[in-house]
């Protein structure tokens, strides 16, 4: 299948693209640089110039292809809900009538709920979460008719010594000295490892379920306190524990994210898609896989 993957030069798109190569695809991906192209090649990709706001691009290539994955995102950028709207408007525009689309989205759409399970049936509004233009992007997927349309809701990635807040943490335990966290943190976060994930995408993409919204995450539940504790004896660190009004004010609006407690449920992936984690766990993995090692 030629499939068209946005994002294959980041941490999660590289991945998911060196998996559906793997699979056997011909993946065809975005490439906004020199950088980024050497690196999708080098992962068996074909580059296509370009990125997010090249719309003609974006329409063309997905025109060609059978099938659209949307990793592409860079959550500190301002702009990046109109970005993210007019490209998925081109993409969706441009594949043709029952091409597969899988859009990325993330677990943080979802409202905190204090340490309670949540599964996909849960309601999901832009008013209530901290990524609001995902909120928005997973409707465009899902309305766009004419393509089988389906959305992986990531909890905390990790694996392969990636994720930005993992290499956040590890660099304040490595440059400060200490790992912070709010409260007694006991506030529980689901997690999923990179190549679990990716494994999801091409589930995804070959068994095509139109409509599907699914969790992706492990079975693992982790307290923060304990995934901070874990990071500090990784770097030689201490881990301390910040009022609230202390990480406002040392972290502005990441402090109410890092209080969330929403752990998914998976069963639907599972079900749908008979995927199966089985990469060690968030913490082994700190402890004794990559990030022990780099």
């Amino acid at each position: 299948m030629r499939i068209l993957i946005t994002g294959a030069s980041g941490y999660v798109g590289g991945v998911v693209a060196e998996h559906l190569v793997r699979a056997g695809h011909e993946v065809v991906a975005l490439a906004r640089s020199d950088k980024a192209r050497e690196r999708v090649e080098g992962l068996g990709a074909k580059a296509v110039p370009g990125s997010l706001r090249d719309l003609d691009v974006l329409r063309g290539a997905a025109a060609a292809a059978e099938a659209v994955v949307h990793t592409a995102v860079d959550y500190a950028d301002p702009e990046m809900g109109d970005i993210e709207r007019d490209a998925l408007a081109a993409l969706l525009g441009g594949l043709n009538d029952g091409g597969a689309f899988v859009y990325t989205s993330t677990g943080l759409v979802y409202p905190d709920r204090q340490g309670a399970t949540v599964d996909e049936d849960h309601p999901v509004t832009p008013e209530a979460s901290p990524q609001p233009y995902k909120v928005l992007g997973e409707r465009q997927v899902l309305e766009a008719g004419h393509v089988a349309g389906m959305v992986i809701r990531a909890a905390l990635v990790y694996g392969r010594g990636g994720s930005g807040l993992l290499q956040g943490l590890i660099g304040a335990g490595r440059q400060n000295g200490t790992v912070p966290y709010i409260g007694d943190g006991a506030n529980e976060w689901s997690s999923v490892h990179v190549d679990d994930l990716a494994a999801l995408y091409v589930a995804a993409v070959e068994r095509r379920e139109p409509g599907t919204v699914v969790n992706a995450a492990s079975a693992e539940r982790t307290p923060f306190r304990r995934l901070a504790e874990t990071v500090a004896e990784l770097t030689g660190a201490q881990a301390v524990s910040l009022t609230l009004e202390q990480a406002v004010a040392a972290m502005g609006p990441l402090a109410a994210t890092l209080t969330r407690s929403a752990p998914l449920d998976a069963s639907r992936a599972r079900r749908l898609f008979g995927w199966n984690p089985v990469a060690p766990g968030l913490l082994e993995e700190l402890t004794t896989g990559s990030y022990a090692q780099s």
